[in-house]
């Protein structure tokens, strides 16, 4: 049987892995996405993650390459999509899982450098990687954008830019669904709630000093079903949404968090 995104060319930008004792976002998604069929450009900052990310998805048996690329710089966001049509000649998806929240303050502490180098990379970052492979789809009539958000856009957070920036997404996503729907084009948006990859447990308990098992009985104490979700649960939903199935699905915010927002009343 054919898997669900047989000969679909997907970028999937952020599919590198951090060290951890988990999977991340990027790797889950890369997989699961080599998993059902597609041919890949897996492209990081960090060229050794983004090799470890093609060494696990060969084994799937369809192609993949990496792109070493700063999505704070046009340029490489230009280069990204230029390179997915020179290597594979076209873009049917394009998965962007690159975020930071490094640095975040209340708002009254939040230096302002810090502020615009998250707004950088988690909304300005997302939105030029959109600008430089909607014409490619818009060429085509056929394409799908799914970006990475946040369960934090919608709910109370400590910090500021976090938060501002993927509510910032979530609207991207939205209006891009609404201005290229007639081109035949997809675009929704996924927000991951606490979810155990490295980024989200290695950081918090090295930066506090604490075994990540402390870490992870926190933010399990938070979460209705009682346990944090693993990237296979975003890189799940990543799946439906590139796929046929979704063909009439856009615009949407999906939340994957284990009911988490529903404590919002």
């Amino acid at each position: 049987m054919a898997g669900r995104l047989e000969g679909k060319v997907a970028i999937v930008v952020g599919a590198g892995q951090q060290p951890g004792e988990t999977v991340g976002n990027g790797r889950a998604v890369a997989e699961r996405y080599a998993e059902e069929g597609a041919t890949l450009l897996l492209v990081d900052i960090n060229e050794e993650w983004a090799e470890a990310t093609r060494a696990a998805v060969e084994r799937h048996g369809h192609p993949a390459s990496t792109l070493r690329a700063d999505i704070t710089r046009e340029e490489d966001c230009a280069a990204i999509a230029r390179a997915c049509v020179e290597r594979y000649g076209r873009i049917d998806v394009l998965h962007n899982n690159v975020g930071r929240s490094r640095g975040d303050r209340k708002t009254a502490e939040m230096d302002a450098d810090t502020w615009d180098a998250i707004m950088g990379m988690n909304l300005k970052g997302m939105f030029m990687t959109c600008k430089h492979v909607l014409p490619h789809m818009v060429a085509r009539k056929a394409g799908c954008i799914i970006n990475i958000s946040s369960t934090s856009s919608l709910s109370a957070r400590p910090t500021v830019t976090y938060k501002t920036s993927k509510a910032g997404v979530n609207a991207l996503t939205q209006h891009i669904a609404m201005e290229n729907a007639r081109h035949g084009i997809r675009a929704n948006v996924i927000l991951p709630g606490l979810i155990d990859t490295p980024m989200a447990i290695e950081r918090r308990a090295q930066e506090r000093g604490v075994p990540r098992e402390v870490v992870r009985a926190e933010r399990e104490a938070l979460v209705p079903m009682g346990r944090m979700g693993s990237a296979w649960d975003v890189a799940n939903a990543a799946v439906f949404l590139a796929s046929d199935e979704a063909g009439y699905v856009t615009g949407v915010i999906l939340p994957v968090d284990g009911g988490l927002l529903e404590k919002r009343g």
